[in-house]
This record gives C-alpha cells, structure tokens and sequence, in this order.
C-alpha cells in the first residue's frame, strides 16, 4: 500500500495504472475510520482492480467551526487499517494542498434536494461536500465512488453534482453497519462519553419502533410527532429534524402511497454529538 500526500504523485501513480488498463474504485472518507468505512473499501477492492482511499477532513462542509476543531483524527491508526484490508493507495493531502489556488472553483444548483433537512440545517454543508468530491474525481478519474447509506442525502447530492460535472463513474451506495445495539457506526461515535453513549442505540430501535406505528394506520406526520416525541423523552436526546421523505425526491411526504420508497431520515443530538440515521418505510 502506498501513501500519498501529493496531487502530481497520485495523478502519475494511477495514470500508470490505467495504461495498465485497470479499472480504479475511489472510496472518499474522512478518517477516524471504522468498520462501516471499511466495508466500502472491501467493496471498492473486490469490484475494482484498484482501490483509492481519500482521507481529508474538509473545511469548507464545516458550518460549525467548533465540530471542525473537534472531528476525531487517527492517521496512523486509518492507515494500518487499510493496509489490513488490502487498499492500494490512500491519499492523505493537506488543506493546502487541495485548496491551492489554482483552477476554478465550481459552483453547484442542487434544486429541490439540496433546500431540505440538511441543507436546511448545514448552510453550505453540501456545496463544501460536492466541491471536495468533484476535486477527488478530477485527480482520481474512478470508474466507481463508494458511499455508505447512512449519509442519505449526501448521496443524492453527490449523484446530482456528478450529473452537473459531466464525470462518467458510477456511484455506489452501500447499506449502513451497525452495532449489535443498533447504533449506526459512525466517526462522531468517539465523542460519546461513558454517560451519553447507552443512549446512542435508542436513536435506531425508536425508528425501528416506527414501522409498527406505520403498520397501525399513522400518517407520516403523525409517525414524525410519535418519533420526535418518544426521542425527546430519552435522557441526552435531542432531535433536531425527522422527515419522512420520497427516496429519490427527497421532499416530505403527506401520505404513504405517496412514494414507492418512504425513507425516514433523522438528525438527533447525544448529548453535544449529532447523530444522523435513516430507515426505509418498504422494508
């Protein structure tokens, strides 16, 4: 496995690759790794020749200078894991490095998918998010990106960034690793303290919970008030938003029949850590 911090190193490595004509999978991340990472990694390493491993926390998805400052970095740790696992090349550069100046900086026109949960509580969360992503896949050029479920929206708006760019890979959505408890694996699950964390698994076994109250004639706004409110009861929960949405709209649903896909997707605090999750209303 080879690390890498600069953009001209990683563009030579991997041009030698595809004269090689090798397939490349890219796999984004920003440390603090955990087995959820790794199953996109393993995923990349089976359906591809190569596999690339980007860690970068970037700055510019940042709305909260405070969780910027407090986002967990393992470098070393990130990297001996990705040895075990059988990655070829992980790129680790420095903010300098991938915001030096040169090139222009894209702009982007999410529409609809972009004005709701996140993009309501993260102003500029998704523009710093694709311009990264966009950046990798200029350097990298992959023929695959893998994503993990968990970060929902984020998919649809890597997809639709990817659609404004004109990039040719196919972007691959992987299901969400949990805990036996429940709790969706998460970097910001560090920062849960011996106090806070027995609380964490609650977050999932209450959407889990949800399905039952679907199955017992709720509406979508009324299955949000039963949600938000069995949360909020829970000591160190807070629930920020829960939307019952349309999974390829992403707008907020009325009724069931509505949507062939009704996804559940939540921003709740643990304490000072936000957690985000999702649960599909088909399954």
């Amino acid at each position: 496995m080879i690390v890498i911090s600069s953009k001209k190193e990683l563009q030579a490595l991997l041009e030698r690759e595809r004269e090689s004509r090798k397939t490349i999978g890219l796999v984004p991340t920003m440390g603090a790794l955990h087995d959820g990472h790794l199953s996109l990694v393993k995923q990349a390493i089976a359906r591809y020749d190569v596999c690339v491993v980007s860690i970068f926390v970037n700055p510019r998805q940042f709305n909260n200078p405070n969780d910027l400052e407090t986002y967990p970095r393992q470098p070393e740790k990130d990297v001996a894991l990705l040895d075990s696992v059988g990655c070829h090349y992980v790129f680790m550069p420095s903010v300098e490095e991938i915001y030096d100046g040169s090139g222009v900086e894209r702009t982007f026109d999410f529409g609809a998918i972009g004005r709701v949960m996140e993009g309501v509580q993260r102003p500029g969360h998704f523009e710093g998010v694709a311009l990264i992503v966009s950046k990798l896949f200029e350097l990298v050029s992959p023929d695959g990106a893998f994503f993990g479920e968990k970060d929902f929206q984020q998919i649809a708006i890597v997809r639709s960034m990817v659609e404004q760019c004109g990039f040719k890979l196919s972007i691959i959505a992987v299901p969400i690793v949990r805990e036996e408890s429940g709790l969706a694996l998460s970097s910001r699950n560090q920062r849960l303290t011996q106090e806070t964390r027995p609380s964490a698994p609650r977050i999932y076994q209450t959407l889990r919970a949800s399905l039952e109250q679907k199955e017992k004639g709720m509406t979508p706004n009324e299955v949000i008030a039963w949600v938000t409110k069995e949360l909020n009861g829970i000591p160190h929960l807070e629930v920020e938003y829960y939307a019952i949405v349309d999974g390829n709209s992403l707008q907020p649903l009325e009724a069931w029949e509505d949507s062939e896909d009704p996804v559940g997707c939540i921003a709740c605090y643990c304490g000072d850590v936000r957690l985000i999750d999702n649960i599909h209303y088909t399954k």
